[in-house]
Parts: structure tokens; sequence; C-alpha cells
């Protein structure tokens, strides 16, 4: 069936070639993360009615936690991985087997640091046993080598099979956890058990459309390279993942695990939201990569393009969203969590935030500015922990909401206006705010030209 409606698309859109392998590809992406994201808010809201907001706010406490972490393990690869199999330079055996064994002994470091300090820190060691669970999941990350490369060659329909399967057996085991009235643990551990489900589909597509693993060849001296190139993209993202994250365990240390339970009710929507831009990048960029080695211009003006269609898009749902704020949490997580109707309202503009910073942070990869993203991204977490640990006493979980957005605003636009490599970038944004809202009248034609 997706792919009669894919082929009714292309033959109604009459597309050059590069746009229709941007389409078709942006297509299965929808398809794979609708699946997906609608699979794991289903069965997130049947488990957080059936767990209630205290044990809800735990077990998000414990993934927030070990999240944080988990940023240490991938080490700012994943952008790097897909600009170097989009160049087609070096051997794709050599990038994704170096990518991996970089991932992996990175995985398993994370794994004990996490876990060590866990046990440090928490005084229910309950938690530290929940945190030891949850890091299966770090591992089974190291396998995202095999996504990337199957979206440096836009190729994404190839991973949408085994990311739906995983949802559907997740969904099942969930289920059958809840009729069999589960323990907390015991779901704790089917979310972990997620990501393997995962890696394994990765493999298996690897296997029937490529070949095997074992083609993969690790070269020291490039790895040596990787970790130069990746090492701000890591400071980076880990500076980014702790201003998405770390609201979730401020507010279970600083208020308590049932706030935690109603801000994650809200994010669980926002992320679901957050796909949007998110997709879009990851679709875009290898196109965009081509663009600017074909022409210097025309890849300025399909970057500005491409940032005016993602924000305002995204502007446009966040106040969906916001609007139907009440609908939305009433008749998904249920009266119990409607505490988490205004921390929606304010936190579905985080999503808005996000794509302008995440489209303008597609372009600083492509043009090989990343040394000085740490900068721009340690500003939003400077600001964000600040904040929160300011305003959230007084304030509570909506100073997290408004918190979460300022830091996005100040980490993604503001300070691309301070630091002078990323000055274009601003210029790029603020066009955006201004005009980029006729885009929307045109996407059609911009698809075509």
């Amino acid at each position: 069936m997706s792919v009669s409606i894919l082929h009714y698309i292309l033959s109604r859109l009459h597309l050059s070639e590069t746009k229709e392998k941007i389409v078709r590809n942006l297509f299965w992406s929808v398809v794979g993360k609708v699946v997906t994201l609608l699979g794991g808010l289903f069965v997130g809201i049947v488990i957080a009615r059936y767990l209630g907001p205290e044990q809800y706010g735990l077990m998000n406490y414990v993934i927030s936690y070990v999240g944080l972490f988990q940023i240490i393990a991938l080490f700012g690869l994943d952008n790097i991985e897909i600009r170097e199999e989009s160049k087609s330079v070096v051997p794709v055996q050599v990038v994704m087997g170096t990518a991996f064994g970089l991932k992996l002994a990175f995985a398993v470091l994370t794994v004990l640091l996490t876990v060590a300090t866990s046990w440090w820190m928490e005084a229910d060691k309950t938690i530290t046993l929940y945190v030891l669970i949850y890091t299966v999941s770090i591992i089974a990350n190291t396998f995202t080598v095999i996504r990337n490369y199957f979206t440096s060659i836009v190729k994404n329909e190839y991973v949408v099979k085994s990311e739906i399967s995983r949802t559907l057996i997740g969904i099942v085991i969930k289920l059958v956890l809840l009729w069999h009235h589960a323990p907390l643990i015991l779901f704790v551990a089917a979310s972990a058990f997620d990501f393997v489900l995962l890696a394994g589909g990765y493999n298996v597509a690897y296997r029937q459309i490529v070949g095997s693993m074992r083609e993969w060849k690790f070269d020291s001296g490039y790895a040596k390279f990787l970790l130069k190139e990746s090492f701000p993209l890591l400071l980076t993202s880990a500076a980014v993942f702790i201003y998405q994250r770390i609201d979730q365990v401020m507010i279970g240390n600083m208020i308590d695990k049932e706030s935690v339970g109603y801000f994650s009710t809200a994010a669980r929507l926002v992320e679901v939201m957050m796909y949007v831009p998110m997709m879009l990048t990851q679709t875009i960029s290898p196109i965009l990569v081509r663009k600017r080695e074909e022409s210097m211009s025309l890849y300025k003006d399909r970057a500005q393009q491409f940032m005016n269609l993602t924000f305002w898009g995204t502007l446009i749902l966040s106040v969906l969203v916001s609007v139907g704020a009440f609908y939305l949490v009433r008749y998904t997580f249920g009266v119990r969590y409607l505490a988490a109707v205004p921390v929606l309202q304010v936190l579905s503009f985080k999503a808005t935030a996000y794509a302008l910073s995440t489209a303008a942070g597609c372009m600083l990869v492509i043009e090989e500015l990343q040394r000085y993203a740490i900068f721009r991204d340690g500003f939003g977490c400077l600001v964000c922990v600040a904040l929160n640990w300011v305003l959230l006493p007084r304030y509570g979980i909506m100073a997290a909401s408004a918190v979460a957005i300022a830091s996005y605003v100040c980490a993604g636009y503001l300070s691309d206006f301070m630091i002078p490599p990323y000055r274009h970038l601003f210029i790029c944004q603020t066009k955006t705010l201004l005009y980029g809202w006729k885009e929307i009248a045109h996407v059609k034609q911009i698809l075509k030209n």
C-alpha cells in the first residue's frame, strides 16, 4: 500500500530525478517515523496510565539519566560518518568499520561510567539497578552506523521495515507485561530491549541489501581523523543533550519524581513534533553536501529554502498542539495527567526553536565549521542549567518549559550572532524569521526547481 501511495505522489508532482530521490527518501522516513512514533506514543500512554505519574516519572528519570551519558558513546560520530560516506572519498567499509569500532569502545566505557556515578549519587540503589538495565541501550546504539550509511546514500527505505518491526514487537512485549501486571523493572528492561531489536533489524537490512559486516575494516589512522573531526561535535552533542535531558533529572532531584511524570508527559508529545525537523535535516543533508560541491550559490539558495520550510512548518504544528493541549492530554494520558496541560501549551514551541537551531546546525556541519559549535551549544547548556537551578524551586515545572525554549533560542540563534564564523547562519535565520513564511505557499514549486 505504501509503495502505491508513493508512486501516486511522484506521478502527480513530475519531479526531477534529484527531487524525486529526495521525496522518495522523505516518504519512507515519514512512514517509518509515523509508525514508530505513533506506536511508541500509544504504548507510552498505556504504560503511563498503568504506572501512574510517580512510577512513570521514575522510569523517565532513569531514561534521561542514562541519556546524559549516552552521548559520550556516540562521540559526535554520526554527522561526520554521514558526511564522509556522502563524499565517497574513503571506502565505505573503512568508514563504517572504524566508526563502529570507536563507538563500541566508547559504549563500554560509558556503561561503566554511568553505573558508577549512579551508585555514588543515588541513595536508593534500586534506581541504580534500573540504570544498569537500561545501559543495554548504549551498547545497542553502536549499530546506528548502519542507519547512517543508508541515510548517506538517501535510501532510508531499507531501514524503515526494521524500525517498524522493532516498534510492533516492542508494543507486543509491553502489552504482555501490562496484561500480567508486571512491575516497573520489567518495563525498564523492555524499553532497553527496544534498542536491541532495532540493532538486529539494522543488521538484517544491511546483510540483505549490502553485504556482511565482516567486510568492515578498522583503520587506526582513519580513526584518528574521525576522532579529530568528531570531537568538537562530541562537546556540542553533550551540551545539546544536557539541555535536552537535564531538566527531567533536575526536576527529579530538586522537586520530586511525580513532577517528572507530568513534565515527561508533555515532553513525550513534543518529542513527536521534533521528529519533523529532525527527519527533514537527515534527509536533506546529503543533498546539500552535493549541491555545495556543484555550486556555492545553488547551495545557499537551497539551504535557505530548507531552513524556511523547516522553521515555519514546525511553527504551524506548534501552534496547533498548544491550542489543543487540553484535549491531547485528556484523551491520551488521562485525567491524572492534566497537570501537564499548561506545560505542553508552552513546551510545544520548543519544537519551533529546535527547528531553527537544527537547520543551522546542519549547515555548519556541511561547511565543516563544527569546531566552533561547542561555544554555540555550550552557551545553551549554561543557560539551561543556570536558569533551571534558579527558577525550578520557585516556579516548578512551568519554569522548566520556558527554560527549554530559551536554551534553544540562545544556543541555536543568538550565539550564531556572537560567533563570527557563524554570523552568516544568523543572517539566514533572521531572513527565515522575517520572510520565510512565504516559502510555505510555494512548496510544490520549490520541489520542482
